[in-house]
């Protein structure tokens, strides 16, 4: 049968041409077909479902059935050896041989013989019949059978499911998969993964159907590992590996299980890295440009830390900038400075406007350099700094503070305060340029490595990877980032008992625009179409689909077309979701009181030892929780988080300065502060007065208090009562 649909796909192969006629079964290829047998081939197919029904299924794989359920006997129950007959009986004895510690079954076993190759056929039809492949795997993965006792195999095959059966098989012959247990791991991670994909939160992690938990950090810690090691280790190498079943099949379900796991985590701490090679090996590799280690940055990033992402991007930045030409040598150069930077000028009263009209048609190069900002006050005076990068920081600042609040309905927020774009964004006169000028001012931001309080919801984080096309995403799985309530009530109808026609839904979906009930089909005719129990899957899916893109497909591709055109695609794919977040808006996870203290820069007269320091230091790390050491993060720099590389990567760097009771308005360091700073910090009283800020210098304006207690109080009564970028 195997070799009979090997030469059935040669066949097909051989007579592939520019002219070629569709078969219902093998796909295109140059044979003519004749309309008769187009009539018969629903009976044809009919026939070939036999091959992969339950009752099938239970005769290829009888074999393992009857170890299994052997091995599930109780110790005491089995001091009589059972009389066994037949294949089975073979199959045991011939692997009673020596195994290794943990290993249960011996590859030249009868048992591995008769296990591997009906996963051969199975590969093989799937390769073969094309048309058919997802009605097999859809019979294979949702067989009640065939994937927990494939997983009892690799689990008895030896420790983290038999790798060092894999690479050792990969090491006599490198670039082989031709051994049939190769056929099963295929097998094995096809239909897992076709059936995970379709599995929701509630299936997967609570009612945990198929696999447990437990379970899918075991598979997750062996894919890690042998995807990583047959590549680092060259047994299989790169050109042959995007070829290879065995390789893809493995890549693909560690991916979904990644992913799964980025977004509702399972695993423990640390567990995808790879602990056996160490960073900076792998980032040395990286530095000399070996392929296999670029190769693995592409497809596995997640076997380094996120720090080490971060500062492949960083670098990755820095030699974009000297390619173009864009370092801060080139632009502080008389001959160089006129190509890499632009000035603007923008209006306190316009800065969307202006900061638009001036900015949105610059090439992709003009962006990546240095952009001047002057400041027209409310009064039409020019205001001072325009050459400090403060000021570019300032603009981005209240450009974003202004375009994310969500009056603007240029986006919208979750349940949970988080953004996406708005559906109803037309209202704006030309909204998708405006919004694609977003994505350039984020990308800008990002790119610069300036850390904005911007909450994306997750869906959204999705998109701009670009992971939405791929077979790795499931829309249902991450709806709840845009609609809770949406998602519980399309989960109530996927495992809805009785009959879904009852509730009465067709395939539309209802949308109030500005007081208009409009109607949206999820399909061609969808008002007319019911939703039963035999489509209900496909309804929830279209469903999830149309909320999280279709709704929103123009602002989304807008938004990305901006973003990507400051920020390379390439370097966005060695990050998750949540990681991008990160890039974005910093890691509150990581923020460290000691590390901003040893890089912060003090003026007017305060220094490291200063009384008034000591005591901020202290109020700030013992006195102050979380949410408040965010607070005054974000009174100081407009972005509660750190740095992605710590506070020594902030620019400007964390300052704080000694100013007067009656000079809170002084923005500079000059001369006459610091002396002013020096001569009166011990004479004023600032008790009446409270902390301000420059955050766009990342400034700590604070007076000279006479007392900690009072420090302490005005602090905290500045942090909560400073008026940033806020989502109501």
């Amino acid at each position: 049968m195997i070799r009979l649909l090997q030469n059935c796909n040669k066949y097909v192969q051989n007579k592939k041409s520019n002219l070629t006629h569709w078969h219902p079964v093998l796909g295109w290829f140059s044979q003519k077909t004749y309309t008769s047998l187009h009539e018969s081939m629903p009976y044809v197919v009919r026939q070939l479902q036999l091959l992969w029904s339950d009752r099938m299924i239970r005769v290829m794989f009888s074999v393992l059935l009857e170890y299994i359920e052997i091995s599930q006997v109780p110790e005491k129950e089995q001091q009589a050896p059972p009389k066994v007959k037949g294949l089975i009986k073979k199959a045991l004895g011939r692997s009673s041989g020596k195994l290794a510690s943990g290993q249960k079954i011996k590859l030249e076993s009868g048992l591995a013989f008769s296990t591997c190759l009906p996963c051969c056929l199975y590969e093989q039809a799937i390769n073969t019949l094309t048309q058919l492949k997802m009605d097999i795997l859809g019979g294979l993965a949702y067989n009640e059978t065939l994937l927990p006792i494939l997983w009892r195999f690799l689990c008895d095959l030896g420790p983290h499911c038999g790798l060092k059966t894999f690479l050792e098989l990969l090491g006599e012959a490198p670039n082989s998969t031709i051994d049939p247990i190769f056929s099963l791991l295929s097998l094995f991670c096809e239909t897992a993964s076709h059936m995970i994909t379709t599995l929701d939160d509630l299936e997967m992690l609570e009612q945990q159907k198929v696999f447990s938990v437990a379970d899918y950090v075991k598979m997750s810690e062996f894919l890690n590992l042998f995807v990583f090691k047959v590549i680092w280790n060259g047994l299989i190498s790169i050109d042959y590996a995007l070829n290879c079943h065995a390789f893809t099949a493995s890549l693909t379900l560690l991916m979904i299980l990644h992913e799964r796991d980025s977004r509702h985590s399972f695993t423990p701490t640390n567990h995808w890295l790879i602990r056996e090679v160490k960073p900076s090996t792998f980032m040395s590799e990286l530095e000399k440009e070996k392929v296999t280690a670029l190769f693995l940055l592409q497809k596995v990033p997640h076997i380094i830390p996120f720090s080490e992402r971060v500062i492949i991007f960083r670098k990755n930045v820095i030699r974009e900038k000297e390619a173009l030409d864009l370092t801060e040598s080139a632009c502080s150069s008389l001959q160089t400075s006129r190509f890499c930077i632009h000035n603007i000028t923008i209006h306190r009263s316009r800065i969307i406007e202006d900061g638009y009209r001036q900015l949105a048609q610059l090439p992709s190069r003009a962006l990546k350099g240095c952009i001047r900002v002057k400041f027209i006050n409310e009064m039409g005076l020019d205001e001072a700094g325009i050459d400090q990068d403060g000021v570019f920081k300032e603009f981005l600042e209240e450009t974003i503070t202004k375009v994310f609040d969500p009056n603007k309905n240029l986006f919208k927020v979750t349940s949970e305060q988080k953004l996406y774009p708005s559906s109803t964004s037309h209202v704006q006169e030309g909204h998708l340029a405006l919004v694609e000028f977003v994505g350039k001012m984020l990308g800008k931001a990002v790119y610069e490595g300036i850390v904005v309080d911007v909450p994306f919801a997750s869906f959204f984080l999705t998109q701009i990877l670009g992971h939405l096309q791929s077979a790795t995403y499931s829309s249902l799985d991450e709806l709840p980032s845009l609609d809770a309530d949406l998602a519980k009530s399309l989960t109530y109808i996927k495992h809805y008992d009785g009959d879904v026609s009852d509730l009465e839904l067709t395939f539309s979906c209802d949308e109030d625009i500005l007081g208009q009930i409009v109607t949206h089909e999820l399909v061609p005719g969808g008002k007319a179409i019911q939703v039963t129990n035999e489509n209900k899957i496909r309804y929830v899916h279209l469903m999830a689909h149309f909320r999280m893109y279709r709704q929103i497909r123009e602002q989304t591709l807008a938004f990305v077309r901006g973003f990507k055109s400051v920020v390379n695609a390439e370097w966005l794919s060695m990050f998750s979701s949540p990681e991008l977040q990160k890039l974005i808006s910093g890691d509150s996870d990581s923020l460290d009181i000691e590390d901003l203290r040893r890089h912060t820069h003090y003026h007017g007269g305060y220094h490291n030892n200063h009384k008034v320091i000591n005591w901020l230091w202290d109020i700030v790390a013992n006195d102050f929780n979380m949410e408040e050491k965010g607070l005054f993060l974000k009174f100081v720099t407009s972005c509660s988080k750190p740095p992605l590389l710590g506070f020594a990567h902030m620019e400007p760097p964390f300052s704080i300065r000694c100013v007067e009771v009656s000079d809170d308005q002084d923005t500079g360091d000059t001369v006459g502060s610091i002396l002013k700073g020096f001569f009166s910090i011990k004479r004023k009283d600032a008790g009446g007065r409270l902390p301000t800020s420059s955050t766009c210098f990342n400034l700590l304006k604070l007076p000279n208090y006479s007392k900690k207690s009072i420090l302490r109080d005005k602090l905290r009564y500045a942090i909560y009562s400073h008026s940033g970028f806020e989502i109501s």
